[in-house]
């Protein structure tokens, strides 16, 4: 419980919110709390008012570029999302492929440390401070981006042939969709994904590949139409991402991308709007029991 806000505290009520290993001393607490010094001068008034309990925050980065997060008082555990981007289309008659997701729960942080937070651009790869700590890769050409952590997915696979469709983004606990081969005779249908990947694009009207949302697993992405006249040509999103674009941004409906690939992750088809779609991570720490895929990893957090 939350330590009296005035009055004398004794070393042992700090203990018995904090934890620690006997014998305490007030410089065993440095930085158990936000507003508790790190280092040098420490009072038992710095503890008024403070709680091992840490509110539920997290760090949303979702600009293609290279950041510091620093890890702030109190908190020791980080659960992370990573998806990467998707690869733009080729010149090869081939569709991107979809970013690959991983996630990984309970990673040890120390307090007032800066982490390495990476978000790939078009094929670029997401991690949290290594590749090797938890990852989603950036798709390829047409390969689909891999990913490291405790579970998640591969990108689809673009499409090969004339006017591909690009592949879905990498889902929670299996692989986005791939993209539909090109041509002039079949319709096309992009295939779906698993557990909440975003769906391949269709092919001969090169769809976009699906995105995947990053409030957890949800429903997977169907895969998108290749008939030329349905607007439904882009791979549908998963997990809430955002679904491929049409062919044509004429055929474009609300809500889906206008450039090629889905947000987060998903490969562009080659056609009129052929760019794949850049990554995202997510850091999430304090509040109640959190864990990905599903747990407490919504947009309202406790």
């Amino acid at each position: 419980m939350t330590l009296q806000t005035s009055g004398a505290i004794s070393l042992s009520q700090i203990a018995a919110e904090f934890g620690g290993s006997t014998p305490h001393s007030l410089s065993e607490y440095y930085g158990a709390a936000s507003g508790i010094p790190s280092s040098g001068a420490i009072d038992f008034a710095d503890f008024y008012g403070k709680s091992a309990t840490i509110p539920a925050d997290e760090s949303l980065y979702t600009t293609p570029g290279t950041f510091t997060w620093t890890c702030p008082a109190g908190v020791t555990k980080v659960h992370v999302l990573c998806i990467g981007g998707g690869r733009n289309q080729s010149v090869n008659n081939r569709g991107g492929g979809g970013g690959g997701l991983g996630w990984k729960n309970n990673i040890s942080v120390t307090p007032g440390t800066g982490y390495t937070v990476v978000v790939g651009n078009s094929a670029g790869t997401s991690y949290f401070n290594s590749t090797s700590t938890v990852r989603g890769g950036g798709g390829g050409n047409p390969a689909g981006g891999t990913w490291t952590g405790n579970n998640g997915g591969n990108g689809g696979a673009g499409g090969q042939g004339s006017w591909p469709g690009g592949g879905g983004a990498g889902g929670y606990r299996g692989n986005g969709g791939n993209g539909a081969n090109g041509n002039n005779s079949s319709d096309g249908l992009g295939y779906a994904a698993g557990n909440g990947g975003g769906g391949g694009g269709g092919g001969w009207w090169a769809g976009g590949g699906g995105g995947t949302g990053i409030y957890g697993e949800g429903n997977s992405g169907a895969g998108g139409n290749g008939s030329s006249s349905n607007s439904n040509n882009g791979g549908q999103g998963g997990s809430g991402g955002q679904k491929g674009t049409a062919y044509s941004s004429s055929r474009n409906i609300s809500g889906q991308s206008t450039t090629g690939g889905g947000t987060y992750g998903g490969g562009a088809g080659r056609s009129q709007q052929k760019v794949g779609a850049s990554g995202a991570v997510r850091i999430l720490w304090g509040g109640n029991t959190t864990a990905w895929p599903s747990t407490n990893v919504g947009s309202n957090r406790s």
